[in-house]
């Protein structure tokens, strides 16, 4: 269980902020639902308290997770099926895990795949989006903006 000012994750949404619990009649049923504001974007989405594993929520990565990630971010790219339709799909499961760790390895890769070759329209909205999820739990993990969280990331992945 979650409490109000918690930071937490919700995949494919990435990290935000508790700032309700909240009831809502949904279908004549009252249900109770945790409502974050994600920074990143100014979005808010509600999630239902009956519902917060199968989603997926989990607290954001401490200290020591975010050095991890940013020492996965400077490794080079994993192997990735040449065929786009699998790599997207296989990304794509990356992404639905909400495993900081693996939306890290899917901005890595693409990161460097479209510094060297470029990426389909498909997989640069994908970078797009994974680069969002990633952004917003590290600038709530390291308080930091995003502009500078977006930097760090760049330089890890294509300076280092």
């Amino acid at each position: 269980m979650f409490n109000v000012g918690d930071k937490v994750v919700y995949p494919m949404h990435g990290a935000g902020i508790i700032e309700e619990i909240e009831e809502k009649i949904v279908l004549g049923e009252a249900r109770k639902y945790y409502v974050l504001r994600i920074p990143i974007g100014d979005m808010k989405v509600m999630v239902p308290l009956d519902n917060i594993e199968g989603v997926g929520i989990r607290n954001i990565i401490d200290d020591i997770e975010v050095k991890s990630v940013f020492d996965l971010l400077r490794q080079g790219p994993s192997s990735m099926p040449e065929n786009w339709n699998r790599r997207y799909r296989d990304n794509m499961d990356k992404l639905k895990s909400g495993d900081v760790y693996e939306v890290a390895t899917v901005v890595r890769n693409l990161m460097i795949a479209d510094n060297n070759k470029g990426l389909s329209t498909g997989e640069k909205k994908m970078l797009s989006n994974a680069k969002q999820i990633l952004t917003s739990e590290l600038v709530l993990a390291k308080n930091l903006d995003e502009k500078n969280i977006i930097d760090m990331v760049d330089d890890a992945v294509l300076c280092d």
